[in-house]
């Protein structure tokens, strides 16, 4: 190894002025919060339950000092709700959070989100509050804010309907968008709308602006309640700024009942794409069974937000040192 690259390896990633900033932004939020009289708390990052979602992938550790297996979280999202259950009112957390396979310009396998919960809040209230924090971080007051239904996105700008299109019609879509690689894939459903949403409408969402995409299918609920309209919809909303999904909140599911039966779709469709299984957090379900209040809830990735408002194209310029340098 030469002298060069052992000097790289130890120096960080990020610049000492990028460093301060992030300081800064921790301040500012701790503030915004602290002035709301929302109460930050904290949970453990080891667990022993991993998350079900297919989509994500859980860190493992096992040894035998700490009694078996333990999974590094990927959300503070299941103990914070637990603190809800038993009466903590409005909190907020920040945390390093640990998510396997999420490497890419965007993306790192440990990064900080910021999660908090509001009992009592309707979604688009929450919706404000974000653009509030978000404005204040960036020192963007005129910042502009725009919500768009999530089916009305697909229609306006691909002029297909997300509830009525067929899985072959979705993926014609694909294919007329010029998405790579789409004549040869075979996605289920949602898989198609990831897709088209990630390819074709991500990258025009909040230009110039805040863009919250809300009310999103039943199928893509994840923890958020379904509101029985008469085209029931997924109380969930993601905030995008630059083409950059920076947040997901939903009107959380209080149901532990349907929370049970929708952990054991999850781990059905993990043993149908042999991942691997992971124990479901049965303390979390017993929570919202002794009666977790109505609240709304959101995390928010911080580095990201820390990449808008020192203008970073890589995750890489905000962190001190990167898994590669860790």
């Amino acid at each position: 190894m030469s002298a060069d690259s052992i000097v790289a390896d130890w120096r960080p990633s990020a610049t000492l002025e990028v460093l301060a900033a992030r300081a800064r932004m921790l301040a500012q939020i701790r503030a915004f919060f602290l002035e709301r009289q929302v109460m930050e708390v904290e949970t453990p990052l080891l667990s022993r339950h991993g998350v079900t979602d297919p989509a994500l992938e859980s860190l493992r550790l096992e040894r035998a000092g700490i009694g078996g297996a333990r999974w590094l979280h990927t959300s503070p999202e299941f103990p914070m709700k637990r603190l809800l259950a038993a009466g903590s009112g409005p909190i907020f957390q920040i945390c390093k959070v640990f998510r396997d396979d999420e490497r890419g310009r965007r993306h790192h396998p440990e990064f900080t989100l910021l999660e908090w919960y509001r009992p009592g809040l309707a979604m688009h209230a929450l919706m404000d509050e974000v653009a509030a924090l978000v404005r204040c971080v960036l020192h963007r007051q005129d910042l502009a804010m725009q919500r768009i239904a999530y089916r009305d996105l697909f229609c306006s700008r691909l002029g297909l309907d997300p509830w009525s299109a067929s899985p072959d019609a979705r993926r014609e879509a694909a294919i007329r968008r010029q998405v790579p690689g789409a004549a040869m894939l075979d996605l289920d459903a949602d898989g198609w709308l990831d897709l088209l949403l990630s390819h074709c409408l991500e990258p025009g969402l909040g230009q110039d602006a805040m863009s919250f995409v809300y009310d999103y299918p039943p199928s893509q609920a994840a923890l958020a309640r379904i509101r029985d309209d008469a085209r029931p919809v997924a109380e969930r909303f993601e905030l995008y700024i630059n083409g950059m999904e920076l947040a997901n909140g939903f009107q959380e599911l209080t149901d532990a009942a349907e929370q049970r039966r929708r952990f054991e779709r999850d781990l059905d469709d993990r043993r149908g794409r042999s991942q691997a299984p992971v124990p479901m957090d049965e303390p979390f379900l017993s929570a919202l069974a002794a009666g977790m209040p109505e609240t709304t809830g959101v995390a928010l990735g911080l580095d990201r937000l820390l990449m808008i408002a020192v203008g970073a194209t890589q995750i890489d310029q905000v962190l001190a040192f990167p898994v590669e340098r860790a």
